[in-house]
């Protein structure tokens, strides 16, 4: 039983996080209908980010994190206005070949700039830890699960409270239509696209210091952001939210009462049965980003 609370608060720990890129990718695939192959390497990039601010630079552990997540919010930014507005119109293969090149290019480069040997980020957390009961947790995955939970809050806010959130539920509904009623489509699509690669950083920023940081973390993180999105549905931030806790929860039963070489399998089992018998997602929304 002690082992199986420990799993749990690992659970919740790692479900944060993978909620953060499950939203981030079905707000672009759902309003912007691409496929964003880059979202692993966004989520790399915040790794990076924080591990040049914070340890490299020097600069206050939580500042480096809100700088990590606006530089991600501006890089994604970028890729839109760069990358993807040249080619609104084109198919969606053509899309998917740019989003490609998009994420080899990042990769090579981070592998270009930090070399190939993997980083640890310094926080001021130390090697403390939480005791509940019988399970034990540091205060640095604390830290991380609580600021999860604090942005997955705000991203539903932003998307259900907010003028520019109503803009961007009613373009995934009906973009003609949103597009006539006065909304301005290229902002829509800028700020989605940056918005949704921003809580991708973030989780590579939370996780970061957490593990280790190489060029290649991004290629799993990627898999798994679309895990997350066919086991939620299509346009539910709710769903991606759940998704990822489920996702966390496979991970960790996989890790700890079978193989910790089967941690990923487990989660992409549970996806191929979710595709067999709900091909749309546990909780699928066809009419509202929500």
């Amino acid at each position: 039983m002690n082992e199986f609370l420990q799993h749990i608060v690992n659970m919740l720990i790692l479900g944060g996080t993978y909620a953060l890129l499950g939203i981030g990718l079905t707000l672009i695939f759902g309003i912007m209908r691409v496929v964003n192959f880059a979202h692993g390497e966004l989520y790399t990039f915040g790794a990076y980010f924080v591990y040049l601010v914070s340890t490299v630079i020097g600069v206050n552990f939580f500042l480096s994190l809100i700088i990590a997540v606006a530089f991600g919010c501006i890089l994604g930014a970028a890729i839109e206005f760069f990358l993807l507005r040249p080619m609104r119109g084109a198919d969606i293969d053509t899309t998917m070949l740019v989003m490609i090149g998009a994420m080899i290019v990042m990769q090579n480069t981070e592998q270009f700039v930090w070399g190939g040997v993997a980083k640890s980020v310094l926080t001021p957390f130390g090697e403390s830890t939480l005791a509940l009961g019988p399970v034990s947790v540091s205060w640095l995955r604390v830290f991380v699960f609580f600021s999860a939970l604090a942005l997955i809050a705000g991203s539903y806010l932003l998307i259900n409270r907010t003028k520019i959130g109503k803009a961007m539920r009613a373009t995934f509904q009906d973009r003609d239509t949103a597009s006539l009623m006065g909304v301005n489509i290229q902002v829509i699509y800028m700020a989605t696209f940056a918005i949704g690669s921003s809580l991708a950083a973030a989780a590579g920023a939370l996780l970061g210091p957490v593990y280790v940081i190489s060029p290649h973390m991004g290629d799993i993180a990627s898999l798994k952001a679309f895990a997350i999105v066919i086991l939620g549905g299509l346009g539910s931030i709710g769903g991606a939210t759940i998704g990822g806790f489920i996702l966390a929860f496979a991970e960790e039963v996989g890790a700890g009462y079978i193989s910790s070489g089967y941690r990923d399998a487990m989660g992409f089992l549970i996806i191929i049965l979710v595709l067999m018998f709900k091909p749309t997602g546990l909780f699928a929304r066809s009419e509202r980003i929500g």
